[in-house]
């Protein structure tokens, strides 16, 4: 073989960039070959496994078209192509083939044009497709053979390829931005039929990027709205690791974030090739806020159906609900025999509809009809099992072998894959801008003019973006600025309970906002009501919300408690001192008013005390009066007895003036007769024991009475001692009216349930007291007057009995005062302490009735003849008797005491 002349080195003017061309002789494809090997820096050995030449689909036409499919899977280690996909891969390209043939056939669109297409397998590869992809940029390459020869001197003949003016697709998303950075270079247009990516959205990165279907933006919107109106705002995110997951997760937690009122409680990613184990791993991470129960998956088919399995193992089975992502979509693969784990699940799917045109296409398609498509012998072996017969090749023995009559949808399953659609209506969006550019540039022109050859890819996309028209399915295609379509989903939630038919129910769609049917939706056993996914539950009435420092959708419930409610979802305040919580604490309602009532226990006793007291008092007043001029009435001091009696009924009287509804004129008659009736009883005998005591001293030193001892001296001395008390009175009235108060301090227990306010007078507890100061210390002057004049005979006078009395009086009232200070906290105050004064009045005034009258009255009505006029006897002779009595009483002392002395009578 002939020498080969060295490379040459040429430069692409457009772009700046040199290229080194190998060897291109009269082998037109080589230089192709290591073109490529240094636009990517791959070396040679790498093409060993895929020949000199890629396998591609060539179909010629006017204009040609480029084509990017999943045709294969990923291969394992070294190779970069595995098994066949059917539907992913051959449905999607043979539904671009389908359209071409339409397009072609169709006398309106682009008429005496004829597309062509060079379709190219990606194998599910990034890195591969980009490879492949270099083959629509072969014709843009300026390249200078002019040094090139070959071994025999001439020229070589180098083959112009294709001018490829558009590309359809690529199908998964990190294909399509590989992809997109080196069309872009050289200004091709590129049209997706299934990436979804949110980034490919950037129209500064990938100006030259359109897709027919949403962006996961779109999706993640959708999955959010769904959220929402399922009442959830705690939710877990779990993508697979790789542009799809991560973008559309990213999506979902940024619009959930501006959005607010949606917290992520945790978000997992599924690692590209998980270890044994990694799927427990992440259920059991998600277990650590069992809260959230809403899942939110953007994930691949293998990881979705491992998750599913490992919720299974995990015996978790309906305790998660997942909403899906488009790679889940009605899909039965994912959840093959994890239906139960499943249900429940709400999907979300690119609003499609099945061609008709292109089943009836497909379902006939064989292998005689078929030649153009170089995979279809590879796709027919693989969809009916069967093995084809080539010459030099034995038939494996554990498959039949194929016979060419069979028939797809007759002797194999088929269903139409969900993309098909979009490969369509991809393929007519790229022929409708390239129709409305001929009309533009070439008016009346029969086939493509000199302006549209070449065609200009920036101008071409800016009529690919332009255009609108009904797609396939009847819905309209066009797109926005940044050379997407609108978003439009169908809402699917798989049911296995109450239906006949198990599987994925359409419940509402998607089309910029989200309508639901709730009620067509069911969960695990047919549950109507949607599971709770709330990282805390909603406070109950009269709670407000804590919130948990940092993460916004959960806090704690803390009560409004005492006398407190709710003014919002996050404060308590105090309720006005008049008022108090409702029950259930989301306002204030007034406090009742309450007063002593007639009918209470706490009445009754003073006033049957009361009552029976007047009627004493009453009695012995009638008493004294008809018998007024009898011998007891006189002797016992008719004019001031009057007034004790007078006193004693007002005393009596008070009672019902404290249990009666306070008012302006019942609080003034209370401050009046309060201490006036014990002042009016307390004067009268003061005055009685001093004028006894005076008399009886008096008499030890002279027999001249002393003065101020007449009846009118008494009363007189009475009434200013009382006209103190008086005075007192009326200044007070003076200076603070009587009026009433509503007191809401005294009941006003820790549970407002119990909270009253207290009609009462205004009268504290120590004004009460210095109301009766001034009859106390009547009452304790009279009991020392009485303590003094208790060795006077009681033949004489009343020392004694007034001494008792009051003996008993302090002993009452020194009860009273613990009584009435000890319960000042008690809640019952106001009972308590009007009963204890009433009975403690009530009580001496009984004892100075029972002690001082009473004995008189019985004698005066049961022993009449008792009550007759004693011989009249003369101071001196009464002062010598009480003399006597007195020294007759110490020598008595003297005698028990061992000290008997024997002294004259000096009173003879």
């Amino acid at each position: 073989m002939a020498s080969h002349p060295p490379p040459s080195i040429y430069h692409h003017h457009q772009y700046g960039i040199v290229w080194v061309v190998g060897w291109s002789g009269c082998h037109p494809s080589t230089w192709t070959h290591l073109l490529w090997m240094l636009w990517v820096g791959i070396s040679p050995t790498s093409w060993a496994h895929q020949g000199t030449q890629p396998h591609s689909i060539k179909i010629p036409g006017d204009i040609t078209l480029g084509g990017l499919f999943p045709v294969h899977a990923k291969g394992p280690a070294g190779v970069p192509c595995g098994e066949i996909k059917n539907e992913k891969g051959v449905h999607r390209m043979e539904a671009m083939l389908y359209a071409l043939d339409q397009i072609n056939s169709d006398p309106e669109l682009l008429p005496n044009i004829t597309l062509g297409a060079r379709i190219l397998d990606t194998c599910s590869r990034d890195t591969y497709a980009l490879e492949q992809s270099l083959t629509f940029v072969q014709a843009l390459i300026q390249k200078d053979t002019s040094d090139i020869r070959c071994s025999n001197g001439e020229q070589p003949i180098i083959r112009k390829p294709e001018r490829v003016v558009g590309v359809i697709g690529a199908s998964a998303s990190s294909v399509s931005i590989m992809v997109a950075n080196v069309l872009r270079l050289f200004e091709i247009p590129q049209i997706s039929y299934a990436s979804t990516a949110p980034e490919l959205s950037d129209n500064n990165r990938y100006d030259f990027f359109t897709r027919v279907v949403p962006p996961d933006s779109y999706q993640a919107q959708a999955m959010v709205d769904i959220v929402k109106a399922m009442g959830w705002n705690y939710v877990s995110t779990l993508a697979s690791e790789g542009n799809y997951g991560e973008s559309g997760v990213d999506a979902f937690v940024q619009i959930s974030r501006e959005a607010g009122g949606l917290c992520i409680a945790q978000s997992l990613k599924i690692p590209r090739e998980p270890k044994p184990g990694e799927y427990d791993k992440i259920i059991k991470r998600l277990m650590e806020t069992p809260n959230a129960r809403g899942v939110i998956i953007f994930a691949n088919e293998d990881d979705i159906k491992q998750v599913l399995e490992a919720a299974k193992y995990a015996n978790l089975t309906g305790h998660f609900k997942f909403v899906g992502s488009d790679s889940w979509g009605a899909k039965s693969l994912p959840i093959l025999d994890h239906e139960d784990v499943a249900e429940g699940a709400v999907t979300i799917l690119p609003k499609r509809a099945s061609i008709e045109g292109f089943d009836q296409y497909f379902t006939t398609r064989s292998l005689e009809n078929n030649r153009r498509n170089i995979w279809f012998a590879e796709f027919w072996e693989d969809n009916f099992r069967c093995k084809l017969t080539r010459p030099g090749i034995k038939l494996d023995s554990g498959k039949k072998k194929c016979t060419g009559e069979e028939r797809i949808g007759r002797d194999s399953p088929y269903e139409q894959e969900g993309k098909v659609q979009f490969v369509i209506d991809a393929v007519y969006a790229m022929a409708h801008a390239l129709h409305n550019m001929h009309l533009d540039l070439c008016p009346g022109a029969t086939g493509v003019c000199n302006k549209m050859d070449p065609v200009e890819g920036r101008l071409l996309l800016s009529y690919i973006r332009s255009v609108n028209f009904n797609g396939s399915a009847g819905t309209g295609v066009l797109f926005n600025e940044n050379g997407d379509a609108p978003g439009r989903y169908d809402i699917f939630q798989y049911q296995m309970t109450n239906t006949t038919n198990p599987g994925y129910r359409v419940i509402g769609q998607w089309t910029n906002n989200l309508r639901l049917n709730v009620e067509e939706m069911q969960w695990t056993d047919g549950d109507k009501q949607i599971p709770d996914s709330v990282c805390s539950f909603p406070c109950q009435s009269g709670e407000r919300k804590k919130m948990v420092k940092g993460v916004p959708c959960c806090w704690h419930c803390e009560l409004c408690d005492g006398y407190q409610y709710q003014v919002d979802e996050f404060n308590c305040e105090m309720c006005p001192f008049n008022m108090r919580p409702t029950p259930n604490r989301t306002g204030c309602r007034p406090t009742p008013i309450i007063k002593l009532e007639w009918h209470s226990p706490w009445a009754i006793i003073p006033l049957f005390l009361a009552i029976l007291g007047i009627l004493a008092t009453s009695s012995v007043v009638i008493t004294f009066i008809r018998f007024h001029d009898t011998p007891i009435v006189r002797a016992s001091g008719r004019e001031l007895s009057y007034v004790l009696l007078t006193g004693i009924f007002l005393i009596y009287l008070i009672t019902f003036l404290m249990i009666a509804e306070p008012g302006a004129v019942v609080c003034a008659f209370r401050r009046l007769l309060l201490g006036l009736g014990m002042c009016i009883t307390y004067s009268a005998m003061l005055t009685k024991t001093n004028r006894i005591y005076r008399i009886f001293e008096q008499g030890k030193k002279s027999v001249t009475p002393p003065r101020y001892i007449s009846p009118t001296s008494q009363l007189v001395i009475t009434f200013i001692l009382i006209s103190v008390q008086l005075l007192g009175v009326f200044v007070w009235f003076g200076v603070m009216p009587p009026h009433t108060t509503i007191d809401y301090e005294e009941l006003r227990p820790p549970n407002p349930e119990l909270a009253r306010g207290i009609l009462k007078c205004d009268m504290s507890d120590l004004s009460l007291i210095c109301c009766l100061s001034y009859s106390i210390v009547l009452m304790v002057t009279c009991t020392v007057y009485a303590v003094k004049s208790r060795g006077v005979p009681e033949t004489f006078n009343e020392a004694k009995p007034i001494g008792f009395t009051m003996y008993t009086t302090c002993i009452i009232w020194l009860a009273f005062v613990p009584i009435f200070f000890g319960t000042a906290q008690s809640t019952e105050k106001m009972y308590i302490q009007t009963t204890t004064l009433t009975v403690s009045m009530s009580l001496s005034a009984s004892v100075s009735l029972g002690m001082l009258y009473i004995p008189k009255v019985y004698i005066i009505i049961f022993h009449p003849e008792q009550n007759v006029q004693k011989r009249k006897r003369s101071f001196k002779a009464v002062v010598q008797a009480a003399t006597m009595s007195t020294r007759l009483s110490q020598k008595a002392n003297d005698k028990q005491n061992g000290e008997t002395k024997l002294e004259p009578d000096r009173t003879q």
